[in-house]
C-alpha cells in the first residue's frame, strides 16, 4: 500500500502512542502521529510527573517537623502556592519539548489537531486528510466528573495541579488511587482535606490488609476520610462552595476535585465509522495482538482497560511496532507488574491479593509484620510500616508482596523482578537483609500469621 500516504497513522502521542511512533519509524515505517492537547499525554502532563512533583512539595513540612528531633531548627517556613505551580510548569514544558525533539529524530511527522478517523484507512486532522495502511488508536483515558447538581464547581486532574488559588479547604470525591495520592498531596501542603468514598473502603482492588492498614495510616495524618458518604450536590456560597452530603451533613470547602475515575478518551474519534467494537466497559475490543474488529485498525494503552499504567502501555507500545514493523517478540506479560500509590505513606504492590491468591492458588501461607520505622523511634510520628508476603504452599513461590511504608514504591521494584523470576519464599529466607533498612524485613519475616 505505498500509495498511501503513511505505514502507521498513531492517534494520540502519549507514552503508549509516542514509544509506538518511535520504534516504528526506527524500524523504518513512514509514521505520523497526532495529538491535539498534551504532548507526552497524561502522565507527563497532568498525571505521573507532575504528582510526583507535587508529593515531593507535601513531604517538606512533615520533614521539618521531624528534622526539630534530629537537632535542626528549621525555622519560619511558609508554603507558596505559585511557586510549585509555575516551576512545574517550567519543568512540563522542558518534558513537552523532548517528546517533540524524540519524535523528530525518529523521522515521524507530527500533526498538531485532533484527529478523526474517517475510515479504516484514512484520517483527519482538521480539513486535511491522511491515508495509512494501519491506525493506531492510543488516545489514553480521561477524568469524569458525576452528575449532581453543581458539579460545574468542581475541577478533576487536569485542572487541579494549575489551580489559581490554593484551596485551604479541599473536597476531594472517590476512592481510587488518585483520588488518595491528591488527598494526601493537598493534606500536608496545608489544605484542610475531606476525602469522599461511597464503598466501605478505599482502593477497591488492593490487598485487603494494605487498604485497612492505609485507612488507618492516613487518618493519621488529619485527612478526614469519610467513608459510605457521597457528594448530593454543591453551590457557591459568599464564603466558598457550600456541598451537601448523603449522610445529612453539609461542609463548606474552597474547591471540589472530582477523582472518581477515568474513562477511555474517544470521544469525536470517529469509531462510529469503521468496524471497531466497544468491550462491555466502554473500552476497545482488542485481541492479544492490539488489532480491533477492523483490521488495520489497533489499540493499545488505557483506551482497552487492563492494567491503566504508563509502563504497561510503553510495553505495549514497544510490542505493537516491533510486531507489525520489526523482529517479532512475544506478547506483553502481564503477570507480576509492580505498581505504587504516592499516598504518605507510600504503598507498594506486586503480584496477587490474598483473595486473588486463595481463589488461584488454594492453599497458601501469610507472613506479616507491622513496626515503626527506625527514623519515627526518635522524631516521634505516629506511623507504622505493613509488610505482607503471600505464599503458594504447593510451590513455595511467593506470589504476592505488599507495602505501606516510607519508600516502598522503590523497594517493590526490586522484589518485583524477583516474582517475575519466580522466587520462592526459602530464596527469600536465604537472601541477606541489608542492616539497618526497612527491605530487609521481607527476608527476615519466618513466622506464618497466625501461628502461636
Amino acid at each position: 500500500m505505498s500509495d498511501l500516504d503513511f505505514d502507521l497513522f498513531v492517534i494520540g502521542a502519549g507514552s503508549g502512542g509516542v514509544r509506538a511512533a518511535r520504534m516504528a519509524a526506527g524500524f523504518g515505517a513512514r509514521v505520523a502521529i497526532a495529538e491535539d492537547r498534551y504532548m507526552g499525554g497524561t502522565c507527563v502532563n497532568v498525571g505521573c510527573v507532575p504528582k510526583k512533583l507535587y508529593v515531593y512539595a507535601s513531604e517538606f513540612g512533615k520533614a521539618f517537623d521531624d528534622a526539630r528531633e534530629f537537632g535542626w531548627d528549621s525555622g519560619d517556613r511558609h508554603f507558596e502556592w505559585s511557586t510549585l505551580r509555575d516551576n512545574k510548569k517550567t519543568e512540563i514544558a522542558r518534558l513537552n519539548a523532548i517528546y517533540r525533539n524524540m519524535l523528530d529524530g525518529a523521522n515521524a511527522t507530527l500533526i498538531d489537531g485532533r484527529a478523526r478517523i474517517i475510515d479504516a484507512n484514512t484520517v483527519a486532522v482538521g480539513d486535511q486528510h491522511y491515508t495509512a495502511s494501519k491506525i493506531l488508536i492510543a488516545t489514553g483515558g480521561w477524568p469524569y466528573k458525576p452528575d449532581f447538581p453543581g458539579n460545574d464547581l468542581s475541577v478533576t486532574s487536569n485542572e487541579v495541579f494549575d489551580l489559581e488559588n490554593f484551596p485551604e479547604r479541599l473536597l476531594i470525591i472517590g476512592g481510587g488511587y488518585i483520588a488518595v495520592e491528591f488527598a494526601g498531596i493537598f493534606n500536608g501542603l496545608g489544605s484542610r482535606v475531606t476525602q469522599l468514598y461511597r464503598g466501605p473502603l478505599f482502593l477497591r482492588g488492593f490487598d485487603s490488609d494494605i487498604r485497612a492498614h492505609a485507612a488507618q495510616e492516613i487518618r493519621k495524618t488529619g485527612v478526614d476520610l469519610r467513608f459510605e458518604t457521597n457528594i448530593v450536590s454543591a453551590k457557591r456560597t459568599s464564603d466558598g462552595i457550600e456541598v451537601e452530603l448523603t449522610d445529612g451533613s453539609s461542609i463548606e470547602v474552597d474547591a471540589i476535585l472530582c477523582a472518581a475515575g477515568r474513562r477511555p478518551h474517544l470521544d469525536g474519534l470517529g469509531l462510529e465509522n469503521t468496524g471497531v467494537k466497544l468491550t462491555s466497559h466502554g473500552t476497545i475490543d482488542v485481541d492479544e495482538h492490539f488489532q480491533t474488529a477492523e483490521s488495520s485498525i489497533y489499540a493499545l494503552g488505557d483506551v482497552i482497560g487492563g492494567m491503566e499504567l504508563t509502563p504497561v502501555a510503553l510495553a505495549e507500545g514497544m510490542s505493537f511496532a516491533r510486531r507489525q514493523y520489526g523482529d517479532l517478540q512475544k506478547d506483553v506479560d502481564y503477570d507480576f507488574i509492580p505498581t505504587a500509590v504516592f499516598c504518605q505513606p507510600n504503598i507498594g504492590t506486586v503480584g496477587f491479593t490474598e483473595s486473588a491468591a486463595e481463589i488461584e492458588f488454594g492453599d497458601i501461607t501469610l507472613y506479616k509484620s507491622t513496626f515503626r520505622p527506625m527514623k519515627h523511634t526518635i522524631s516521634g510520628r505516629d506511623e507504622k510500616t505493613f509488610m505482607k508476603l503471600i505464599v503458594d504452599d504447593a510451590t513455595d513461590r511467593v506470589v504476592g508482596v505488599h507495602m505501606m511504608g516510607p519508600d516502598a514504591g522503590e523497594i517493590i521494584q526490586g522484589i518485583g523482578i524477583a516474582l517475575k523470576a519466580g522466587a520462592t519464599k526459602a530464596t527469600f529466607d536465604s537472601t541477606i537483609g541489608i542492616h539497618p533498612t526497612a527491605a530487609e524485613e521481607f527476608v527476615t519475616m519466618r513466622e506464618p500469621w497466625g501461628d502461636d
